[in-house]
């Protein structure tokens, strides 16, 4: 497996060459189409994905409106990763946005690895959690523009 895509996700940005290539003994690699579904909202998240081609398109069903695309995902970025920290279902849908290949990592071969590893684990869980404050400064910036423009 190629290390370099692997660092380019944000939970893997931070480890050295050979704690890359532990991650990668654990990847496999999987196919999918344009419009192939990779998980439903509401699945178990039992594992993660890295895209290494291809697109990937995260959306919610909104009743009474359909499919709302949240944002696609290219090369190098990783999702599905939260279900697998916190063994939640999956919160969104995820679709094939192009003809795609990905890395997947399986919560058990993850939690393995970080167990295996605890240096390796706390540079992952450092990563996290600076992906979590800036998803949270995100979500937090939205909400004030949603309540800005509804006050009129």
């Amino acid at each position: 497996m190629d290390t370099v895509l692997i660092k380019q996700a944000a939970i893997f940005s931070d480890l050295e060459e050979g704690e890359l290539e532990r991650v990668a003994e654990i990847t496999k690699e999987q196919k999918f189409k344009f419009g192939q579904t990779i998980f439903k909202e509401g699945e178990p998240g039992n594992r993660l994905f890295l895209i290494a081609e291809g697109e990937v398109r995260i959306s919610r069903q909104v009743p009474g409106s359909g499919e709302e695309a949240l944002s696609v995902l290219k090369p190098g970025a990783c999702f599905g990763e939260m279900a697998v920290f916190d063994r939640s279902e999956r919160s969104t849908d995820a679709i094939a946005n192009k003809d795609c290949t990905l890395l997947t990592i399986t919560r058990s071969d993850f939690e393995m690895l970080l167990d295996f590893d605890r240096d390796l684990a706390f540079k992952v869980l450092w990563s996290v959690t600076r992906l979590l404050c800036q998803r949270l400064r995100v979500t937090n910036d939205n909400l004030r523009s949603f309540l800005a423009m509804s006050m009129f």
